[in-house]
């Protein structure tokens, strides 16, 4: 799998340019996700937390947590805890605000931490939730298997991930929209020349679909279920241990 980083020229590893990349675009992240999804990944979410509910979580981790979104929609499960974990500080502590407005602070904790190396011990959450982050992880088996690692026998994990519509006339319509609109739009509105162009090309080169579940395989999870939404503009993955 070909690894595409922020700026291909830079000595940075992919993990150091996500960080920062992210810092940067934080104070307009959650706007910008609303106009250049046009809101769809709202509904995105919700059909996510909907495949936790027959397993009633109590302990979730939410990895690449960014500003909260899942965490925060989570919380219609009824959990005991949260947490967020994220590399970029500047996501977490907009999370952090946007969890107190909402009542929340003391049921989500916003972690500094990185998929690689999980800070938590064996078999410690009942469910494990990821969304648009997989594809950013610099080392993708070892972020799978970590999150099995810290999940508890019988829990699952949910993934959504940004994948590519093969239907005509909707493959053509998201390939320029997200080729050509998208990153203008979106380096308009952000301080990171290179965010919004980073994002379509690391959408190219992501392994989706069964190419991702054999990944999944890989890191002996069970039960494995994909299902695109929106065209296949989006996928939902489902796992467990």
């Amino acid at each position: 799998m070909k690894e595409i980083k922020p700026d291909q020229h830079s000595e940075k590893s992919k993990r150091e340019q996500v960080e920062e990349m992210f810092n940067s675009i934080a104070p307009k992240y959650d706007l910008l996700n609303r106009v250049l999804s046009l809101g769809i990944d709202k509904g995105w979410r919700k059909k996510a937390i909907k495949m936790l509910e027959p397993i009633q979580p109590k302990i979730i981790l939410d990895v690449a947590t960014g500003t909260g979104d899942l965490a925060l929609a989570a919380m219609r499960l009824n959990p005991d805890k949260i947490i967020g974990a994220d590399i970029a500080q500047g996501m977490l502590d907009i999370g952090k605000l946007k969890s107190q407005r909402a009542g929340f602070d003391t049921k989500i904790e916003f972690i500094n931490a990185d998929s690689a190396a999980l800070p938590f011990a064996n078999n410690s959450f009942d469910a494990i939730m990821v969304a648009f982050g997989v594809r950013n992880f610099q080392h993708l088996d070892q972020g799978l298997a970590e999150m099995y690692r810290v999940l508890k026998p019988g829990g699952r994990m949910i993934v959504l991930e940004f994948s590519k519509p093969s239907g005509f006339p909707y493959k053509q319509f998201y390939n320029f929209y997200f080729s050509s609109i998208l990153p203008i739009v979106g380096n308009l509105f952000s301080k990171s020349s290179n965010a919004y162009s980073y994002l379509p090309e690391s959408v190219k080169h992501f392994p989706e679909g069964v190419q991702f579940a054999a990944h999944l395989e890989k890191c002996i999870f069970k039960n494995i279920s994909i299902n695109p939404l929106t065209f296949g503009t989006c996928t939902l993955y489902t796992a467990d241990k």
